[in-house]
């Protein structure tokens, strides 16, 4: 099958155009976000893959703001949910209601929740209980909902962009490890700079605030997730990503020496996963046919982060699963 004809029975989606895609949605973003380029790329990679993406920070760093104009600059079924502490699962899935039919006799009738969207913002994620949070895997990892044991299926696209604070704040539970799991990439969004800060504070305190305009829609957001799919990746490059995920193994033979002395538990088969497919978005976006090692090394922090469980010798010292990872990347030769 040639590269353009991911989509069966669709006409074929040249390259220029999944690059002229990308390039009309960070522009569309860029007139509301200043600065954070790189965050709004790897978001971008998240949704073409079909994947949830993570994005965590400190407040008023416009992780929210965002995900709400990549839901303008899409057309797709926007809904967000703000997470609190008596946030209940049936606030999030839908529930049964009892309803009066026209001939006088009651029924329970599915009442569908705000999860029944195409792009979901899950605004401060960990500021729910872990109870509540589950309430999101099965619809994550599955696409569908399941209340009362009928099961409802979610309309594709579906993704999950989910904004929290640090876990040091006050008033934040730790997301489950099988949660973050469902996470395509997890992203760290910076403080701006001076540059950035001085422009913020115009944009925002202007008469018209810019908004972004819709540029692409579900379908087209599909159609270049499965081009990307057919993005070739050498055998070497391929053994190259299974021994970066396999060396996040304490367990494993020979484990490096800051994996052993830091890592309680390695990333899952996921995390390899979604280097794989991370990295075939990112070449198309370069503009390339292959994906190069480079590629691997751009998404191996978001891609695994997340899924890398530290020790208490890591906690105590303030060893971050960056660090881990940035050793295992510099020395993993290729």
């Amino acid at each position: 099958m040639a590269i353009t004809d991911a989509v069966p029975g669709a006409p074929p989606m040249p390259i220029s155009e999944f690059r002229a895609v990308v390039t009309r949605i960070e522009e569309e973003v860029a007139k509301v976000m200043v600065g954070q380029s790189d965050i709004v790329r790897d978001v971008l990679i998240c949704l073409i893959a079909g994947g949830h993406a993570l994005l965590e920070g400190v407040p008023g760093l416009g992780k929210t703001m965002l995900v709400k104009t990549l839901g303008e600059a899409l057309d797709l079924h926007f809904s967000r949910i703000q997470f609190t502490p008596d946030l209940m699962p049936a606030d999030i899935t839908g529930t049964n209601i009892l309803v009066e039919d026209p001939q006088g006799g009651r029924q329970f009738v599915f009442q569908s929740g705000p999860v029944f969207a195409n792009l979901l913002l899950a605004d401060e994620i960990n500021r729910a209980t872990p109870k509540t949070q589950s309430a999101l895997l099965e619809a994550m990892a599955e696409r569908t909902v399941t209340v009362a044991s009928r099961m409802h299926r979610l309309e594709e696209p579906f993704f999950v962009l989910a904004t929290q604070n640090p876990l040091e704040m006050e008033g934040t539970y730790p997301l489950p490890e099988a949660q973050l799991d469902r996470f395509f990439f997890k992203l760290v969004v910076p403080y701006p700079d001076a540059e950035d800060l001085t422009e913020i504070v115009r944009r925002t305190t202007a008469p018209a605030p810019p908004a972004a305009a819709k540029v692409a829609d579900g379908p087209t957001i599909r159609q270049m997730g499965l081009l990307a799919r057919e993005v070739p990746i050498s055998s070497a490059v391929t053994e190259y990503v299974v021994r970066l995920t396999l060396a996040t193994h304490p367990e494993s033979e020979a484990p490096p020496e800051v994996v052993r002395r830091y890592v309680r538990y390695g990333v899952s088969p996921r995390g390899a996963q979604a280097i794989v497919l991370g990295s075939k978005i990112r070449a198309l976006m370069e503009g390339r046919l292959n994906v190069a090692y480079d590629d691997v090394r751009a998404v191996a922090a978001p891609a695994l982060r997340h899924r890398l469980i530290l020790n208490f010798d890591a906690e105590s010292s303030g060893v971050t699963a960056d660090d881990v990872l940035s050793e295992l990347v510099a020395t993993l030769p290729d």
